[in-house]
């Protein structure tokens, strides 16, 4: 609903459009979408990609969207490698097309499809720790200009985005975020705080109200992981009566 510039989504919108021109146009993006889990984290090694609508009952526009950005299949192998090095099952797929989880942010930030751009599958088991470690076995590519993206969503109980006793006020989605942006940025925390709060978050209020399955939690264990510090809370609003976070690392 975002391309369709949907009014809920206006300040989520404008923040993807704007983020672009303050940050360095990166060399190439790296994305761990929420929408795509394997056995073996599973990495997308070919020149040119499709685009995968892994969405049914929108408008028929909602499938005519192109983002014909170049792939990276050396970075693809780079990012196996460290995988492996750091005895993670990882596997090149080179027939996977993009999932909206790349494709709708791409669009907003940079629509002229002109960087590399890579997706990275989150590892079925959906173990936090497993997801941190991912992270961590790519920060050697911190002193390259690559973007990581982690694509998912703060909350995500899809039954209470349309229940009308919770559309406009739930105290039950706002102490979840508050524990999770205090987890993330908070000054007095340190990272091994962090990790340990981050691995255990089903002990945060509300934390599978808010996340019955954890799969759009995940891409934020994965940025945590690569850089291991305090996040900067870059975006804060409410779409359809519940809070949504962007973080920077």
């Amino acid at each position: 609903m975002p391309l369709l510039e949907d009014v809920n989504h206006k300040m989520m919108i404008e923040f993807l459009e704007e983020i672009s021109e303050e940050l360095e146009k990166p060399s190439a993006i790296v994305v761990f979408s929420a929408h795509w889990e394997e056995d073996s984290i599973s990495i997308t090694s070919s020149n040119k990609h499709e685009l995968l609508f892994d969405y049914y009952g929108f408008p028929p526009e909602t499938y005519n969207f192109k983002y014909p950005c170049p792939g990276n299949p050396e970075l693809a192998q780079e990012i196996k490698e460290l995988l492996i090095a750091n005895r993670i099952e990882a596997k090149l797929e080179d027939k996977r097309g993009y999932d909206h989880g790349v494709f709708v942010p791409l669009l907003l930030m940079y629509p002229a499809a002109d960087i590399p751009c890579i997706q990275v599958s989150l590892h079925q088991s959906l173990d936090p720790s497993i997801h941190i470690k991912i992270g961590e076995s790519l920060a050697p590519l911190l002193d390259r200009n690559i973007l990581f993206l982690g694509s998912g969503y703060s909350f995500h109980n899809m039954h209470a985005f349309f229940n009308q006793k919770t559309m406009f006020n739930d105290p039950a989605n706002d102490e979840f975020q508050k524990w999770l942006k205090e987890t993330c940025s908070e000054e007095s925390l340190s990272d091994s705080d962090r990790t340990e709060r981050l691995i255990n978050w089903t002990k945060g209020p509300n934390a599978r109200y808010c996340h019955p399955r954890e799969e759009h939690l995940l891409p934020l264990h994965v940025c945590f992981g690569i850089k291991k510090s305090k996040a900067k809370i870059v975006f804060e609003d409410d779409v359809f009566g519940k809070k949504a976070l962007g973080m920077l690392w």
